[in-house]
Parts: structure tokens; sequence; C-alpha cells
């Protein structure tokens, strides 16, 4: 039996932040160019938070809120799931499954590696079926 890949082999390198003071609409519309549902909120070269599109949807579903005024920093989720590179990828899916979490932030020594998605481990399924389960 094969054992279980670290999270690295499957994880999204280098991915996209926004800095804490930047606005929900700015994340909003990076969102969207970039086809992604998560951010890491970063403040002087650290991961402070995380801002999800769900997140951003709820802020826009509210009455008499802008936007443009309305600062991440104030409305991210403060210490998101973090994880380092060689963590098993079956711990990280199950804590994702169980606390039912969007993504997971990769740190090592401190600084932001990676994000792990439900995309990301969709794919990790698929690879583990292609290359080990496939009779």
């Amino acid at each position: 039996m094969k054992p279980i890949p670290h999270l690295q082999k499957f994880m999204t390198t280098v991915p996209f932040t926004i800095e804490a003071s930047k606005s929900v609409a700015e994340a909003a519309e990076l969102m969207k160019r970039e086809d992604i549902r998560h951010l890491p909120v970063m403040e002087a070269g650290e991961v402070i938070g995380l801002i999800s599109d769900r997140d951003i949807k709820l802020y826009q579903g509210l009455k008499g809120v802008d936007l443009t005024k309305e600062i991440i920093k104030n409305v991210s989720i403060r210490e998101p799931y973090t994880v380092t590179p060689d963590t098993n990828l079956d711990v990280v899916c199950a804590m994702m499954a169980e606390k039912k979490y969007g993504c997971a932030i990769v740190k090592d020594n401190g600084h932001l590696v990676g994000i792990f998605t439900w995309v990301d481990a969709l794919k990790s399924m698929h690879d583990l079926f292609e290359t080990r389960l496939k009779g």
C-alpha cells in the first residue's frame, strides 16, 4: 500500500491574496476577474485572515453597506484553517469536510506558500483514482 500523499502535491501554489486595507469591492472584483472563491488577507507580509466569495455575497446583500468603503480587515475571517505543506492529504480533507471549510491556508515557516480548496481536493481525488485505484 502506498503512503498517503502530502498536501503540497495538490495545493495551489502562489495563491492570489488581498491586502487587509483594500475594500470588499476590490476583493469581489479580483475574485471575479481571476475566477476564484477564496483570498488570504495579508498585512505586513503575514496572513491575518481569509475572505470568501460567500462572505462578499453576504455583505452585498446588506442594506446601507458601501462595499467600496468597507475594509477587508474588518470583515475577513480571523484565524483561518492553516496547515503545512507536509500535512497528509487525508487529514486536511477530513477536517475540511467535518468543519465545512472551503479551503485551507498553507504556510511553511510562517509564510504563505499555498492554498488548498475544495477544487484542489476534487482534483486530488481524480489523480488518486487515476494513479492508484484504476484497474
